[in-house]
């Protein structure tokens, strides 16, 4: 019966410190930083059809921020000829607003009208 003192049922000593090993491992890596973001479009509407909407995207765009990332932009027809821009980004929810992206595209006054958030998403 020395054969049954050979056999281990809760596994060998490699297995433990293997084990061991991992969990070590596991414990002194460096917890991931998880960001909060959000896609964010947004209605820019300009004063009247005289407007050059190129102008207002150029505007929007080069407002720059950190944790701000302008995306892809359209021309939506709105009403008697004129068009709005919508325009997407993605912000960092703890570095940017929306109250920031309205006040900054709103500082462009003699061209843009109004500003609204068609669509709020978290990513």
């Amino acid at each position: 019966d020395e054969d049954d003192d050979d056999f281990d049922l809760f596994g060998s000593d490699d297995e433990e410190e293997k084990a061991a090993q991992w969990l070590q491992k596991k414990k002194t890596k460096k917890p991931s930083v998880w960001v909060a973001k959000s896609n964010i479009i947004l209605d820019v509407k300009p004063w009247d059809d005289e407007i050059d909407m190129a102008e207002v995207e150029k505007m929007v765009r080069s407002i720059e921020h950190d944790g701000l990332l302008w995306g892809a932009s359209k021309l939506v027809p709105l009403a008697y000829g004129i068009k709005k821009l919508q325009i997407s980004c993605v912000v960092e929810d703890d570095k940017v607003g929306t109250d920031f992206l309205e006040e900054a595209i709103l500082a462009y006054e003699d061209l843009i009208q109004s500003v609204d958030v068609a669509a709020f998403n978290k990513v």
